[in-house]
Parts: C-alpha cells; sequence; structure tokens
C-alpha cells in the first residue's frame, strides 16, 4: 500500500464567506492516511476557528505542507501534526491559494481575497505585493469578494505562470509573478454564445465565464493553460489570450468544472471534477492520457451526493487519486481507478474547499 497521507481543507461558510455557518458546522484541517478510512482533525498550531479553502504541499519536500486560512497562510515541516503561522503581514485578507515555486523551495505565491498576489523568498519570512494583480471587477459584486483560487506555472519557463480567478477570470503573469495583466477578454466575448451565458450574483451573463476554481499546465502542452469555470472546462490558445472549449457537455449532462489537475506522472494525463453547480447533488471525476483530445469518466463506481470539489493524484504513487466533494465524501483509488474506498469526513464537514495528497 502506498504511503502518505490526504489532506482536506474546510471551511465553515457552506453558503459563501458572508454567510453564518448552521449549527454543527465544522471546520478546519483534516489528516487521512492512504488507503485507511479515520480522519484526524489536526489544531496544534492552527487557530481555534480555523477555516481551510487551501493546501498545498511543497513539491521540492513532501513533509512540508501548507495552509491558507482567515488568518493567513500556516506551515507544517513535520507532515502536518503541528502549523505556524507564515510572518504575512495582512491578517484582513483570507487566504485561497498557496504555490511553491516548481524551481526554487524558498520562493512562495498567496492568493488572496479581495484579490491580491503576495511573494515571498524566504519561505514565508517577508512578503512583498505583486502588481496588477487586484484586477478591478468585470461584473458588478452582490456580496460576493474575488479571490485568486488557484496558480500554474509554464513547466517548460516558470516565469510565465497562469492564476484563476472566482469570479474574475483569468490572469498571467511573465515575470515569475511581480506583475499581472488580465486575460479574461476572451471568456467574456464567449459568454456571448446563448449556451454559455450564466448569471447567478450579478447581472453580467459573462460571470459564468468568469466563475474560474482551477487553473493546470501540462507538460504536454506548456504554453496551454486549462481552466475549470462553471461553464465547463477551457483551454487557452497563444498563452490565454483565446479560450476553447472542451464541450464537456456532450459527453458529460452535467458539467460545472471545478478541479483540474495534471498527473506528476505522465504530462499527457489530466483529472477534472464536474457537477451539477456549486451547490449540486453529484459530482464526477473525468480523466484525459491524450492532454484533453479525449476524455471519459474516471470514477464509475463512486456515487457522490454533493458537488466534487477536488481531485488530486498522489505524487508518489500513479495508482493513488482522491476526491473530495462539498458535503464530506471522500474517494480514494489505489488501483487507478479500478476499485474506489470511501472514507468520509467527520460529521458537519458541510464546506470542503481543498485536498491535497503527499
Amino acid at each position: 500500500m502506498s504511503k502518505g497521507h490526504v489532506f482536506a481543507g474546510v471551511v465553515r461558510w457552506p453558503g459563501g464567506a458572508n454567510m453564518s455557518s448552521p449549527p454543527g458546522t465544522v471546520g478546519g484541517l483534516f489528516r487521512l492516511g492512504i488507503g485507511e478510512t479515520q480522519w484526524e482533525q489536526m489544531t496544534s498550531g492552527l487557530p481555534a476557528d480555523c477555516h481551510v479553502p487551501c493546501v498545498t504541499v511543497d513539491p521540492h519536500d513532501g513533509n512540508r505542507i501548507y495552509a491558507g486560512t482567515q488568518e493567513g497562510p500556516f506551515v507544517s515541516s513535520d507532515g502536518g501534526t503541528t502549523w505556524r503561522r507564515l510572518e504575512f503581514p495582512h491578517r484582513d485578507l483570507q487566504v485561497w491559494s498557496i504555490a511553491v515555486h516548481p524551481g526554487n523551495a524558498n520562493k512562495l505565491y498567496v492568493g488572496t481575497s479581495p484579490l491580491g498576489v503576495f511573494i515571498s523568498e524566504d519561505q514565508g519570512g517577508t512578503w512583498h505585493r505583486a502588481r496588477d494583480a487586484d484586477l478591478a471587477d468585470a461584473a458588478e459584486m452582490r456580496g460576493f469578494v474575488n479571490r485568486v483560487m488557484r496558480f500554474a506555472f509554464n513547466p517548460s519557463n516558470p516565469q510565465e505562470m497562469f492564476a484563476a480567478m472566482e469570479v474574475r477570470g483569468v490572469m498571467r503573469s511573465t515575470d515569475g509573478g511581480e506583475s499581472w495583466t488580465d486575460c479574461s477578454a476572451h471568456l467574456i466575448t464567449l459568454a456571448e454564445q446563448p449556451h454559455l451565458k450564466s448569471a447567478a450574483i450579478t447581472v453580467n451573463t459573462a460571470e459564468g465565464m468568469l466563475d474560474c476554481h482551477a487553473i493546470a499546465i501540462s507538460a504536454a502542452a506548456p504554453e496551454t493553460p486549462i481552466v475549470a469555470c462553471r461553464m465547463g472546462l477551457f483551454r487557452g490558445e497563444d498563452h490565454g489570450a483565446y479560450w476553447a472549449d472542451f464541450e464537456m457537455r456532450k459527453l458529460s449532462p452535467i458539467f460545472y468544472g471545478r478541479d483540474i489537475r495534471v498527473s506528476p506522472h505522465d504530462a499527457n494525463t489530466l483529472f477534472a471534477t464536474l457537477s451539477t453547480s456549486a451547490g449540486g447533488a453529484t459530482g464526477t471525476i473525468w480523466r484525459t492520457t491524450d492532454a484533453g483530445k479525449s476524455w471519459a469518466r474516471f470514477d464509475s463506481a463512486t456515487q457522490a451526493h454533493s458537488t466534487m470539489m477536488a481531485v488530486v493524484p498522489s505524487p508518489s504513487d500513479r495508482r493513488v487519486v482522491y476526491a473530495a466533494t462539498r458535503k464530506g465524501e471522500v474517494f480514494g483509488t489505489l488501483d487507478e481507478g479500478a476499485t474506489w474506498l470511501e472514507a468520509p469526513l467527520p460529521n458537519g464537514c458541510l464546506a470542503v474547499m481543498a485536498l491535497a495528497v503527499n
């Protein structure tokens, strides 16, 4: 059996950052041994009333785990057992994404809500703010604050980075994250098509295309980011200047995209999650083994009862993949999808936002 752990980040606002939590709602960071079914809550050094919308495993050191919270970024150097807060000066910002530079373990990136990108060159000791990442709203927001959800690096040129934003689209950096430009104009243009119109919290029907949740770049196509958004999965042609629809709705009756990940073992293999909506009643996992030319269901043995929020392949064992739903269902395969086990999070975990595997 593969060694390692699964980490789940849970927040206590099941309806959104500005909504109160119902009685019994649980937030925090949880850890599970791969192949096991009993979760343990990590509390040592973390805030007492902990909201954890992101968890990141350092690609240079699997025992070093980062977690974003409502009180800034935290780090564990012992595989999640104990935690300490990084010297992040902005306690008024929620941390929704953390990335480690693929070529430099000392360089960290934090994405926040409200929109912002912060960079540390010394593993979180000091920070500076990137330029032009606080993009103006593309639509008049009502009770929702935009956030940076995920970073992706060009594997052949890490100076080029992309970030997915909820609900603001995609932005790009060509100088290692120091400055950013908006890549959302064509997403808005695509929303002129009737089947890509969607407005839930604004009156702007481009909202669904701007509701981006995750972004990934494969070494098989290092200049082509792939974004998961409310309206499906889209690939960014010409470094994100233009976006092309994978047309997942032709394969699946549900197409709300929440996560997209590249296999660390095969650049042509990617995993994605599709669901009915942000608060939907079911979700699915999909896989491509030819860099997106074709897709197939990967989780046919599972029966999710809420939105499939995350899918993560193990960095050490290509057979191992885990996925989680919003309401706390966790599914894992140890044999590349042939069979699945279920390891539900404790009762009350109603807003699972993040999953990671070391």
